[in-house]
């Protein structure tokens, strides 16, 4: 469920946070003598058009942000961190107002700091130094306001361990994000291709203003990445040889300490490596904290291949008698696959199903381009093309999207999808012409026009204006069913014809009917839920368990 997600994505990032306070590491800082340290001096163009010197920040048609920053770690930290700088501060608010409602115990708030003050302790020995750096940089401009908590850069540094540290302790898998590749026979022109989906929701007001950074270091490749106000790591890229990255959270066992954060080593990974091998070696270097598969694509190799890891151990899943490559949230390789936590994750979980869908439909779609592409990341329905209702996790597009993105490495091209989720039109980039072809005179969107995917149809229909309402009333059942309040007839009958296919909105009435001894109405619900694709096997064992417990109680 999307509140689970958000959840385990602040609980991270608050657990994260407070871990600093007093934290030998607390006292550490990069060293940066060697580095440009001038404060960059932003040129204000208009609301949406801002430049430091061959820097800029625009804020294309579409209303995602395109950042350009060139130089060494800490030239691109400040100018990155001074051109985002209100936006960097308003994504820190986002963060922190949830701190009260997730923790609202300063007991257990305190509790929480001792033990990971010990948990992050050698968290900032496992992140480069250049990219301590760089996120020293982008932290001189984040707000003192949250300095009770820890120093602007310790925040900063802190951040792009939140996924990675609720993962560990909660031992949830962040996200359900879906991606593929396909080359040869499996594509249009033989190239490769990927798409993927970063089912990554926080709130709305997180995925507002989504950032497609071009960064252009001293050392290493130019590349491209979808990133958020604060973020240096990478969660979905492609750099100027043509080599790509997304990665997608598993399951493994809960380590002692943190270790380096995901994000990190696949910035690292896209801005040095050109080919597969040279990816690999990057990974065998890091000791990461949590699992995840990492997905490389190349253009030189044009193939794709899974970079499993793990904090004890790392496969590399290569499908060298196949022209495709799907991957879900659990481990395919021989080191991982007979796991008891990956067995579990198979069949407790939705991955197996979205990972058969994605199966599924690129064998309905046997030469593959950007425009199928985007059909299958937005596909709502089932396998074998059943309705689930809208947000189902177990569809490839969920409506929680934080981003859906593809990939042409040979071409040096790739979409990004603009709001809503990856529903919006997929914006067009051609990396060799951003990085070529620049301009610092000219202050216009880098996107392909031409190329551009349009917007899925589905944005203009009453379906989705049905699922928007749908949001609203399930935040307030919510609610209603924490605080035991009462829920009227007209309320229930409602909030179910807003997304009738959906089992969530039987099952929700059916526990509210269940607390208020309705047994009749809490039976009927229930029953009704179990007739539509229920997520996950232990949902709908909970539903059955409550089935049980009704019957009992009216014989």
């Amino acid at each position: 469920m999307k509140n689970r997600i958000s959840f385990f994505l602040f609980i991270g990032f608050l657990l994260s946070l407070v871990s600093c306070g007093t934290s030998k590491s607390m006292h550490h800082q990069p060293e940066i003598s060697g580095y440009n340290a001038q404060k960059p001096v932003v040129k204000k163009i208009s609301d949406s058009v801002f430049t430091s010197g061959k820097n800029s920040l625009l804020k294309n048609r579409q209303g995602l942000w395109e950042l350009y920053a060139e130089g060494d770690p800490l030239e691109i930290g400040l100018n990155t961190g001074a051109l985002t700088d209100s936006l960097l501060k308003k994504q820190q608010q986002i963060f922190f107002s949830k701190i009260t409602d997730l923790i609202p115990s300063n007991f257990e708030q305190k509790m929480l700091r001792h033990f990971l003050k010990w948990y992050n302790r050698k968290l900032f020995l496992n992140v480069p130094e250049e990219y301590q750096t760089e996120i020293f940089g982008v932290s001189e401009y984040t707000s003192h306001e949250f300095d009770n908590i820890a120093s602007k850069y310790q925040r900063g540094l802190y951040l792009h361990a939140a996924h990675d540290i609720g993962h560990a302790l909660q031992d949830l898998a962040l996200v359900g994000c879906s991606s593929f590749a396909a080359w040869n026979e499996k594509s249009e022109d033989g190239s490769l291709i990927l798409g993927r989906n970063f089912d990554f929701y926080v709130n709305d007001a997180f995925a507002e203003n989504k950032i497609v950074a071009f960064i252009n270091p001293k050392e290493g490749h130019k590349f491209m990445m979808i990133t958020w106000p604060g973020m240096i790591g990478a969660v979905s890229g492609m750099n100027q040889e043509g080599l790509t990255i997304t990665i997608n959270a598993s399951k493994s066992k809960i380590p002692l300490i943190a270790k380096t954060p995901i994000s990190i080593l696949t910035r690292e990974i896209l801005q040095h490596a050109a080919t597969i091998d040279e990816a690999v070696a990057i990974a065998k270097k890091r000791k990461v904290f949590v699992s995840e598969s990492i997905m490389v694509g190349s253009a030189n190799d044009n193939k794709a291949v899974l970079i499993e890891v793990s904090p004890k151990k790392m496969d590399v899943y290569d499908v060298s008698n196949s022209n495709e490559l799907i991957c879900s949230n659990h481990f395919q390789g021989d080191a991982f696959k007979y796991d008891k936590r990956n067995q579990a994750q198979i069949a407790n979980s939705h991955s197996e199903y979205r990972f058969e869908r994605m199966q599924e439909l690129l064998s309905e779609n046997p030469k593959v381009n950007p425009e199928i592409a985007s059909e299958i990341l937005r596909n709502k329905n089932g396998l074998k093309d059943i309705p689930l209702g809208y947000g189902s996790e177990k569809a490839l597009n969920q409506l929680m999207a934080h981003h859906g993105i593809i990939f042409k490495p040979k071409e040096k091209l790739v979409w990004v999808s603009a709001n809503p989720y990856q529903l919006g039109e997929f914006v067009c980039y051609n990396l060799d012409t951003v990085f070529s072809n620049r301009k610092t005179d000219t202050l216009v969107s880098f996107q392909l026009e031409n190329l551009n995917i349009a917007k899925d149809p589905f944005l203009e229909t009453t379906a989705y204006e049905n699922y928007k309402k749908f949001r609203i009333e399930d935040h307030k059942i919510d609610a209603l069913l924490e605080k035991k309040e009462s829920i009227s007839v007209a309320f229930i009958q409602n909030y179910q014809s807003l997304n009738p296919d959906y089992w969530v909105v039987y099952y929700k009435p059916g526990l509210y009917f269940y607390q208020i001894k309705d047994f009749n109405q809490a039976k009927l619900n229930f029953e009704k839920a179990l007739t539509k694709e229920i997520t996950t096997a232990p949902e709908k064992e909970k539903i059955e368990k409550y089935l049980k417990k009704i019957k009992r109680k009216l014989q």
